[in-house]
């Protein structure tokens, strides 16, 4: 068994609660510090969690919860100018499932209480302190916390980034504000399949919900960033206004922005990526999640590979006694395959806001694409990809500085 025995997790997101709960498996008495003043139900628009982050809660006991909330995607469609081509999909796998964020947090935040993981609230982190044996969370309520480790899963805007490394980059704005709704729509939807909609102006997605409304996501180009605060200062009717003349004329577009309700209206802020970062670690601190990796939401692998690194991570805390050792094992399983993610969704990014030429040549070649695509290829390596629990983890030596 490790000696590590204690750990400090900033962020009570979505990965910060599989974590904590995952260490306590492990045998590491974890204990959550989150910067809000309580859980943050609510916060965010509805997400895809892939197969194998599905799989990955299931070590945990906390798939079938998310199972009973979301909703099954066994279809997937890609839409340019109204043209609708089924996308090829991985067989015998279980399907990719659509999530409120809010649901998946209130899920996983509960789960690790039950599992007898301590949440704190109102603990914005200022500083880490080092010790020969361990370190100190400083916070700003001039509260302290001391454990054997500290690990960062404070999303996208770490400040344990900062504190690993102050050159490291920050997110890169993709120049798009996310929005979510729900809507009443005329279209024929499936009602286990989502449609990828390449608007005239702007990109979409929308799915069927089960009580017969329709569930939307807007990708709003948009060249000033707002943070999720600023974006939500303006007013409700005023995005409504900007989407509805976004998406006049796309078809079901038009409909699903007309029948949105201010309610029913979720503003998601600034959509970002984390570009490569080179230090996962240093010292007995250790970054999970959006902190390291966060690749764009057309990956639909975001919240799956951050709950996989976190369960990755408690592997390698429980098996390997000396944390350098640990992290840098948890660094070598880890970025080949969120990197990789990463690559493969890049020049789609490119694809969210293109131009009239661009947008016409999808349209003819759209058929041919989708025909040509081969899904075991792109998608099998990432969707089949299951964690073995047991299985004992072996070292690999840490890099030189």
């Amino acid at each position: 068994m490790s000696p590590i025995r204690t750990a400090i997790v900033i962020g009570g997101g979505i990965s910060g609660p599989v974590a904590a709960t995952a260490l306590r498996r492990a045998g590491i008495d974890a204990r959550v510090f989150e910067a809000y003043p309580g859980p943050a139900y609510g916060i965010g628009s509805s997400l895809g969690l892939a197969p194998n982050g599905v799989a990955a809660l299931d070590i945990i006991g906390a798939g079938d919860a998310v199972r009973a909330l979301a909703v099954p995607i066994r279809h997937q469609f890609m839409s340019v100018g109204g043209k609708r081509v089924p996308a090829p999909s991985l067989a015998d796998i279980e399907p990719m499932r659509q999530i409120d964020r809010g649901d998946l947090h209130r899920v996983l935040h509960d789960h690790a209480v039950t599992a007898g993981v301590p949440i704190e609230y109102d603990k914005r982190l200022v500083r880490v302190e080092e010790h020969a044996d361990g370190v100190t969370a400083v916070f700003g309520d001039g509260g302290t916390a001391t454990a054997d480790v500290l690990v960062g899963a404070d999303g996208i805007r770490s400040t344990v980034r900062g504190i690993i490394d102050p050159a490291a980059p920050g997110p890169r704005f993709l120049h798009m504000l996310g929005f979510g709704g729900v809507s009443e729509c005329s279209a024929e939807i499936l009602s286990d399949s989502v449609v990828f909609a390449f608007g005239t102006k702007a990109y979409y997605l929308y799915w069927a919900l089960p009580d017969g409304r329709v569930g939307w996501g807007a990708n709003l180009p948009y060249d000033r960033y707002l943070s999720l605060t600023e974006a939500r200062q303006v007013p409700t009717a005023e995005w409504l206004r900007v989407l509805r003349e976004t998406y006049a004329e796309d078809t079901p577009g038009a409909e699903l922005a007309a029948n949105t309700r201010a309610e029913d209206l979720e503003v998601a802020g600034a959509l970002h990526i984390m570009p490569s970062v080179p230090h996962w670690y240093r010292g007995r601190m250790v970054l999970t999640g959006d902190a390291i990796h966060a690749p764009s939401n057309t990956s639909g692998q975001g919240a799956s590979l951050a709950i996989e690194s976190a369960l990755e991570l408690a592997r390698c805390l429980r098996d390997i006694a000396d944390p350098t050792t640990a992290f840098a094992t948890y660094e070598a399983m880890r970025r080949p395959r969120v990197e990789g993610v990463a690559a493969r969704v890049a020049r789609m990014n490119r694809t969210k806001a293109a131009g009239p030429i661009a947008r016409r040549a999808m349209y003819l070649l759209l058929p041919l694409v989708v025909k040509m695509m081969d899904p075991e290829k792109t998608l099998g390596p990432e969707q089949r990809f299951r964690i073995d629990w047991d299985a004992p983890v072996r070292p690999v030596a840490a890099a030189a500085g």
